[in-house]
């Protein structure tokens, strides 16, 4: 089964059963680069390794030394597989390219709702991680949250227009949020933080309600640029 190379996964697709997010901490752009390139030789090189497995996309982040790695998975069974059968030789190929890489952590996550405005073909130069950290595990309060979210953006008239999507994400463990947000650029994400609209910036109740959510104890807002997207080739 072939590998080929893809711009972006599809969010939207409704066999996905588990979605794996990490993140790697390279130390520099230079070896960012070198890292971005490793994985890809290291992918290119073998055969696709589980049919479980239905993306996988690098992000370079803004920060010019941490990669952010997100896949989809028809259900934690796929993952274990691939992690007993065929992780290990890959990270090996890239640690060899690129030695001391640091791994930071690793997070299990389910769809949980969308925000797609219409008909949007638009291809995202930025993705924006919002990561909400709750106190203690509740997977009720992670999927109320997301919807007062989005009770907030109905209730917003203004949306920025360089928004193209967001995707809510819950932990399995039922402690965090995560959005995984497209946008056309960066700088289209710093002048909405800079104005109102998209639920950034915006003064209402419902926004308030957000910002002032019980329980909430942590998180972070992140910009990464889609580096390396792959895919399962012809015959997978």
């Amino acid at each position: 089964m072939s590998v080929r190379f893809a711009s972006r996964p599809d969010l939207a697709r409704n066999d996905v059963g588990i979605v794996k997010v990490s993140t790697w901490d390279t130390g520099t752009p230079e070896r960012m680069r070198r890292t971005v390139e490793a994985i890809r030789a290291a992918w290119a090189g073998r055969d696709w390794p589980h049919p479980g497995l239905l993306s996988y996309t690098v992000h370079t982040g803004e920060d010019g030394r941490t990669l952010l790695h997100y896949s989809q998975w028809s259900g934690e069974q796929a993952y274990q597989d691939f992690f007993r059968d065929g992780r290990d030789e890959r990270n090996a190929d890239i640690d060899a390219a690129v030695p001391g890489i640091r791994r930071l952590g690793l997070h299990s996550l389910e769809l949980y709702r969308s925000l797609l405005p219409g008909d949007d073909a638009r291809e995202p130069g930025c993705v924006v991680i919002v990561d909400v950290e709750f106190e203690g595990a509740d997977p009720a309060r992670q999927r109320d949250w997301v919807d007062t979210v989005f009770e907030a953006l109905a209730t917003d008239g203004s949306r920025a227009p360089g928004g193209i999507s967001g995707h809510f994400h819950v932990s399995t463990d039922g402690t965090r949020v995560l959005n995984y947000a497209e946008w056309e650029s960066a700088r289209a994400h710093i002048d909405a933080l800079a104005g109102k609209g998209f639920g950034i910036g915006s003064g209402t109740p419902q926004w308030e309600r957000v910002r002032s959510y019980p329980g909430v104890t942590g998180g972070g807002v992140h910009r990464y640029t889609p580096a390396l997207g792959i895919v399962p080739g012809a015959g997978a």
